[in-house]
């Protein structure tokens, strides 16, 4: 019996509100038509407790002006479905045709609630949209100043930044560490989602990475905007909160430290993890040893346990109990804990309850301050439906390669490891798997890929035995020598001299070869990650010794001595400490 059907009483449970379809294996809003129907909420802001009220920046006559609007009209309730009868007879002329074969139910569910195997907060806002359109008024939203791309894009690849606050609000959370504060980037993630949704990255970057923050144009109280002074050298987590910045700022950092500009942000407290895993009834944690750990409130055994609320959220900020005790060894954990909620979003458990999903989607959403470019429940849909493509055993989790700071004799901050973590950044922005993925070529790829592959395949030569001359063709001031030096001294490309500047600046590196120098050519190529693409089959020149050499042009997509070239051709370095969301690992 529905809750249309019991009264009508005021604390019903939302789900039992929904019912599947098994014709369409979608959940529908079954409603009896004897009983009135309640009021539509007015306008938003009306009362001025709704969601426009709450945004930040908006003026402060919005909330005046709405509540003088006219009262909403009533919603317009469907019919009650049908009973199924005994199928009508099929038209003549049309008996024996087979209807289309349907989605199974279980496809279907997935399609529509896809983006529950997203990130935390991501999921949730997806679970949503099986919930009523009043979810809205959960959202709190933040505008972006311009620091994003203004929201993601269906066909093209995603980068959304997740940033989880050391804020203390909420109930029970002032007993943890720093009350006053006022919520500082303590987790973040930049979550890359591949163009064909094949494949994702969620790369962790260090709260204490020393960066330069950027002067960042932040939106006030009353609508105004003001500029926020950078800060040269100092922790990542002040990118946040620090001096009045908003998530807008840390969107500014990120990109400024990787080169990625992200399309949306989404922030989360500490109550999004307690609220969230108790939403799905707990999640499977795996401990390597006995913790007890009194900075975080973690007090378990080794072995498997399932966890929500105040365990779960000791779970993720524990660090002086495992690893080597900082912020890295607790990146770890928390990347494992994620792991393990994902494969519980996506499992059947949590998909086809209606109950869950609907606790999900309200505490997801009122765990959630998004950016304004992402603030209603049909936009996160969206972007959950784009997320519930991915594959958990695609999705790598990785950290952005770093090393103690050389400056600090306690070691208390780290600084990055420069051609490690340029090559993950590189992966990123060219749109490159960090795991093994088997994409859907077209035919017109196949063949372009297999007229360059020729030049890649066959005999290579001892670097030793490399000839070439480099040219700066538009790569920074002093590149030719840099990359001189990395082939004489780390490749083993005894052979080599800096011929100077090119005769003009090209957009992409390449070689040039003669051909009876192919050999050699491919031993440079793969020496540099260069690409079939590159290699300019071609005529060779005399070196300072006479002698017939290649010609090396670094063009402008040159990113440094000694990083590949063509970022699809390198491996994820093993500074990126890489794990996959499909594999259940322990905290050690």
């Amino acid at each position: 019996m529905d809750a249309q059907g019991r009264g009508r009483v005021e604390d019903i449970d939302p789900a039992d509100q929904w019912v599947l379809n098994p014709e369409t294996g979608e959940y529908e809003l079954r409603l009896a038509p004897s009983a009135p129907q309640s009021r539509v909420p007015g306008q938003r802001g009306a009362t001025g407790t709704g969601r426009a009220s709450r945004r930040r920046g908006a003026p402060a006559s919005a909330s005046a002006s709405a509540s003088t609007s006219a009262p909403a009209p009533e919603r317009e309730v469907p019919p009650p479905r049908r009973r199924r009868t005994a199928p009508e007879e099929p038209p003549p002329g049309r008996r024996g045709r087979r209807r289309p074969a349907k989605k199974s139910k279980g496809k279907k569910i997935l399609l529509w609630t896809g983006g529950t195997m997203a990130l935390v907060v991501l999921a949730a806002g997806t679970a949503g949209y099986l919930y009523l359109q009043h979810l809205n008024d959960n959202i709190e939203s933040l505008p972006d100043d311009g620091a994003g791309t203004g929201g993601f894009q269906k066909d093209q690849a995603i980068n959304i930044l997740l940033i989880g606050t050391d804020k203390r609000t909420g109930s029970g959370n002032e007993g943890y560490g720093d009350n006053g504060s006022a919520g500082h980037a303590d987790t973040t993630i930049l979550l890359h989602v591949s163009k064909d949704r094949s494949n994702a990255t969620a790369l962790s970057i260090p709260r204490d990475l020393i960066v330069d923050i950027p002067d960042c144009p932040t939106t006030q109280e009353d609508g105004s905007t003001k500029v926020i002074p950078g800060s040269t050298g100092v922790r990542f987590n002040q990118s946040l909160g620090q001096s009045g910045r908003t998530p807008s700022c840390t969107m500014r950092t990120v990109t400024e430290l990787t080169g990625v500009r992200p399309d949306n942000f989404m922030v989360a407290d500490f109550n999004a993890v307690k609220t969230l895993t108790s939403a799905v009834g707990g999640v499977e944690v795996c401990l390597a040893k006995d913790i007890n750990d009194p900075d975080s409130h973690l007090n378990l055994p080794a072995g498997k346990h399932t966890i929500e609320g105040e365990d779960a959220l000791a779970f993720v900020r524990t660090r002086h109990s495992v690893g080597f005790g900082g912020d890295l060894s607790r990146i770890e954990i928390q990347q494992q804990f994620l792991s393990s909620l994902m494969r519980k979003l996506k499992s059947n458990d949590t998909l086809t309850s209606p109950s869950k999903m609907v606790k999900l989607a309200e505490a997801g959403t009122k765990a959630l301050t998004v950016d304004s470019t992402l603030d209603d429940i049909g936009k996160l849909k969206d972007l959950g439906l784009e997320l519930g493509k991915l594959n958990t055993k695609n999705l790598s989790f990785v950290t952005v390669p770093v090393r103690d700071n050389p400056a600090e004799k306690v070691k208390a901050t780290v600084v990055l490891q420069e051609e490690p973590a340029r090559q993950v950044f590189d992966m990123i922005k060219e749109d490159v798997s960090f795991t093994e993925v088997k994409k859907k070529e077209s035919e017109k790829e196949k063949k372009e890929k297999a007229a360059v592959a020729a030049r890649l395949e066959g005999e290579k030569s001892d670097p030793s035995e490399v000839r070439v001359r480099v040219l700066n063709g538009g790569a920074p001031d002093g590149s030719a020598q840099r990359e001189l030096l990395y082939l004489q001294n780390e490749a083993g490309v005894t052979k080599s001299e800096n011929a100077g500047d090119a005769d003009a600046e090209v957009a992409r590196t390449t070689l040039e070869y003669a051909p009876d120098q192919a050999d050699q050519a491919r031993a440079l190529a793969e020496i540099l990650g260069l690409s079939g693409a590159a290699m300019k089959p071609g005529e060779s020149v005399t070196n300072a010794q006479g002698l017939p050499t290649m010609t090396l042009t670094l063009g402008k997509d040159f990113k440094g001595a000694g990083v590949k070239l063509d970022a699809a051709s390198a491996e994820a370095p093993e500074e990126a400490r890489k794990s996959t969301a499909d594999k259940v690992e322990c905290a050690k």
